[in-house]
């Protein structure tokens, strides 16, 4: 780490290692190696592509691709010409993807090869999107990024860029049905890198240029994308993978000697299920990070056996730029204690309170609802002032929509969830979105969706629906409509048919009543 380089801008990471490091890899991708001076330099060219096509500061483009070195291309691009990112969930259906290319007001839109055959549907709901240009080489005729940003000139538009001004905008699952579009500043993502020049750091933060990371996690997450930007940031060296193969993983860990990774836990737990864990060598392999829910004990247990590495929990929120509390390796045992029970403690810098609904602080071990306060907090959400104004308060506490509580040495411990807000597998999944979506089948008089344990995913989206006299309305009829009108890892995986539906004098469903006939083994509403 150079204590000498304080970037204001997330395309300086590019513009320093080019110049520290012009020729050492940055990103591996199916065979292709992107230099630092490659990053540098394609950066700039993209950069002057995109002005080229009248896209001002401030504008947003759109990506909708599955990981590869050229998205991080393009986020430096949009980084050096001032102009604002957006990943889109390639995972979503086509109706949801042209919302949030309109909501966002894209008009020059990168796309990967997966999706081409999608263009036509999107664009018919997306009509602020002129320009289309894939991410790989392709046979439609659409042009692509290399030969594209080819005709350019290499050489930085250098557009000015205040540190807070909007570097990415993440969408997130809407609580009524529509996504919101999280403003994220560079100086939110840039703060893992800066508060190591203020403070000391643990040897799980420390990185070194021999260190190589493995990018597996989706980019349309905040995950993903700091993760990547992490390497990126000491000049180390990242493998990238389309998508998530644990067949994959374990190759990569041994041809590229990863050092370090960023997974979820039902990620660990497909690596774990191939007979390859037990033959790959981990010795390279320092520190395995996971995000979106605790680590069961039995799952350490054999996480600890197999991959011999520390293990380090983080918990954040697109809406915090990624982490803001950690639990560290010293206090993962394999005996369990309380502490493993727990999210972990603040990041040095970060403050953390427990609000009742007035907003008052509550003393330890009392449950309310966790905010936060740090420079990693977002700009806000893209034109929704009163979305905003409920979630960000004026003196920068940001409310997380999880309750929980602090104990007297400062961890966190989650207990429920304000919002009805449902993770399977490390995604963020709206009861309303899923209720909108099954609504319309015939024979359904009402719906009410919330998330039930599962092994496998953390939890499992569970519709329970009534059936409208005289309907002869099936589970797999309901299953299989949702699968037409929203992405299948929104849909329900189960059906249960009921009399009614618990609801309170006003008609809101009692979701905490619904859920507690399926969580009454598991000593919290969460898993």
């Amino acid at each position: 780490m150079d204590p000498s380089f304080v970037p204001e801008a997330i395309a300086d990471f590019a513009r320093h290692n080019a110049k520290a490091q012009p020729n050492k890899p940055a990103l591996h991708f199916e065979g292709q190696v992107m230099t630092y001076s490659d990053l540098d330099r394609w950066s700039s060219q993209t950069a002057q592509g995109l002005l080229h096509l009248g896209c001002q500061p401030g504008e947003r483009i759109g990506v909708l691709a599955k990981n590869s070195h050229f998205y991080f291309e393009i986020l430096m691009a949009g980084s050096k010409a001032g102009i604002v990112t957006c990943p889109v969930n390639w995972r979503l259906a086509a109706p949801e993807v042209a919302y949030i290319l309109s909501d966002a007001q894209v008009r020059v839109l990168f796309v990967g090869p997966e999706f081409l055959g999608a263009l036509d549907a999107i664009r018919a709901e997306a009509p602020t999107v002129e320009h289309i240009i894939c991410i790989e080489t392709n046979d439609s005729g659409i042009s692509d990024l290399v030969r594209w940003r080819s005709t350019f000139e290499a050489k930085d538009p250098a557009i000015s860029t205040k540190i807070n001004d909007a570097a990415i905008q993440l969408y997130t699952s809407g609580t009524t049905g529509r996504p919101k579009g999280t403003i994220l500043s560079h100086r939110a993502l840039l703060e893992n890198y800066l508060r190591k020049l203020r403070h000391p750091v643990e040897d799980w933060d420390i990185w070194g240029e021999d260190d190589v990371s493995l990018i597996a996690m989706p980019c349309f997450h905040v995950g993903g994308t700091a993760w990547g930007l992490m390497g990126l940031a000491h000049g180390a060296t990242g493998v990238v993978t389309r998508d998530f193969d644990p067949v994959q993983v374990l190759d990569f860990i041994d041809q590229y000697k990863i050092s370090k990774l960023f997974l979820v836990p039902a990620a660990m737990q497909f690596i774990l299920g191939l007979p390859k864990a037990r033959e790959v060598d981990y010795s390279q392999l320092r520190y395995m990070l996971y995000g979106a829910s605790p680590i069961p004990l039995d799952l350490l247990r054999e996480c600890i056996d197999v991959f011999g590495c520390g293990f380090v929990q983080m918990y954040g929120m697109t809406e915090t730029s990624g982490t803001i509390v950690v639990l560290s390796p010293e206090d993962h045992d394999v005996k369990g204690n309380e502490r493993m029970r727990s999210a972990g403690k603040a990041r040095q810098d970060v403050e953390l309170a427990i609000l009742d609904e007035a907003g008052n602080q509550l003393p330890p071990r009392e449950v309310g609802e966790i905010a936060t306060r740090s420079v990693m907090n977002m700009n806000g959400y893209w034109n929704l002032p009163e979305a905003t104004s409920k979630t960000l308060s004026e003196d920068g506490w940001l409310r997380t929509g999880d309750a929980g509580y602090l104990d007297e040495d400062g961890f966190v411990y989650i207990h429920d969830r304000v919002k009805d807000m449902i993770i399977s597998g490390g995604e963020n999944i709206y009861p309303a979105e899923v209720e909108n979506a099954i609504y319309g089948y015939p024979g359904i008089s009402d719906v009410a969706v919330i998330g039930v344990p599962d092994q496998k995913w953390g939890e499992a989206v569970k519709a329970c629906v009534v059936k409208a006299d005289g309907a002869t309305v099936t589970d797999q009829d309901i299953m299989d409509y949702a699968r037409s009108q929203i992405a299948a890892y929104k849909c329900p995986k189960s059906v249960d048919f009921v009399d009614s539906l618990p609801r309170n004098p006003s008609g809101k469903i009692l979701r905490r009543e619904l859920r507690s006939r399926y969580w009454s083994e598991n000593d919290r509403s969460v898993n």
